[in-house]
């Protein structure tokens, strides 16, 4: 029998609903891990965040978007895996591409669950 790991992901932020056309991405893990020496490693903190690719049609929210400061975001991935990111906020520099109408986000935040 076959399991979905993949496909369609919702994502809702403060409520709002935004149409995903790539793919959504969110850390494992919030520290990343180095090899100092073979059973030696060393951690650093990493900030919560999720990346997706949005088309950005009619109803899009611009104004809560680049203005939030405070969002809480949540991705449901196809597999059934919830990942909320709490205390959000978008960096880089999102643009609207008039090619394919598509916006790349990027959220990052205080804190990332997987439910």
């Amino acid at each position: 029998m076959g399991q979905r790991v993949a496909g369609t992901a919702y994502i809702k932020v403060d409520g709002a609903q935004l149409v995903v056309t790539g793919g959504a991405e969110a850390p494992l893990m919030d520290v990343k891990r180095e090899t100092v020496y073979a059973g030696f490693y060393k951690e650093e903190k990493l900030a919560p965040y999720l990346k997706m690719t949005v088309l950005h049609e009619l109803g899009f929210p611009i104004k809560t978007l680049t203005q939030g400061t405070d969002m809480t975001v949540t991705c449901e991935f196809s597999n059934g895996k919830v990942y909320v990111l709490s205390g959000a906020y978008m960096v880089d520099e999102p643009v609207s591409k008039g090619d394919d109408g598509s916006i790349e986000l990027q959220f990052d935040g205080i804190k990332g669950v997987w439910q």
